[in-house]
């Protein structure tokens, strides 16, 4: 599986930070949760990964299960 990319951010007057993803909105971070992420992203994490994890658009672990499954051979 490659990197994630197309995910773009935006953080409005409230401390809102909104997630896009190729222009359409993937999530909605308030509170704690945008300033643990806009707190690694000025860290220097990998912008891309994060806002992939925060929106829930990343491994779920069970992908190599799903590749054996009976319906998808």
């Amino acid at each position: 599986m490659g990197t994630p990319t197309g995910f773009t951010y935006r953080i409005d007057a409230h401390g809102t930070v909104t997630i896009t993803h190729h222009g359409r909105p993937a999530g909605t971070l308030r509170g704690p949760t945008a300033a643990r992420f806009l707190a690694a992203a000025d860290r220097g994490d990998d912008q891309q990964l994060l806002m992939a994890r925060a929106t829930g658009n990343y491994k779920h672990g069970n992908e190599r299960q799903a590749r054996d499954h009976a319906r998808n051979r």
